[in-house]
């Protein structure tokens, strides 16, 4: 069994960076550039999800408008219907979320509020540590069975 977001997001300690829809492309292009993340919320002044702005965003926009995107707002640019994934879920269920999808970055969202971002990494680290673990109980019975 997965361990939970909400689990997840505790051992892990995330500080979650969100912008607002008002900044403009360049400020959200730095925090992610500062805070090496390729994704982040997009939230109003209660903290509400309200977006996501991702590099591919940017770069899309870019792509458009001939490079002249610094003094756009990210609410021009940002992802609005956004899929989002719930702390009491498991790990499991945002990779499957993450694939389904085909995206690397998933907000966790409980009541309207950002409670964290998970990336593609994440899910996979997690996996990860469980097959470890599993073949580690499957050794410890294979080498049980063979003491008897």
């Amino acid at each position: 069994m997965s361990i939970s977001i909400a689990d997840y997001l505790k051992r892990i300690n995330q500080k979650v960076i969100v912008c607002r829809p008002e900044d403009t492309a360049q400020a959200a292009a730095e925090l992610l550039s500062v805070n090496r993340i390729g994704a982040m919320p997009v939230c109003d002044e209660n903290f509400n999800l309200i977006g996501i702005i991702s590099e591919r965003d940017i770069v899309r926009a870019l792509a458009k408008h001939n490079g002249d995107i610094s003094d756009m707002r990210v609410k021009d640019l940002m992802t609005v219907d956004v899929v989002t994934a719930r702390p009491d879920q498991n790990m499991h269920d945002a990779m499957s979320i993450m694939k389904r999808y085909s995206f690397r970055h998933l907000p966790v969202v409980e009541a309207r509020k950002v409670q964290g971002m998970l990336s593609i990494r994440d899910s996979l680290e997690v996996n990860l540590q469980d097959a470890r673990l599993e073949a580690d109980v499957l050794r410890d019975i294979s080498l049980a069975a063979r003491a008897k």
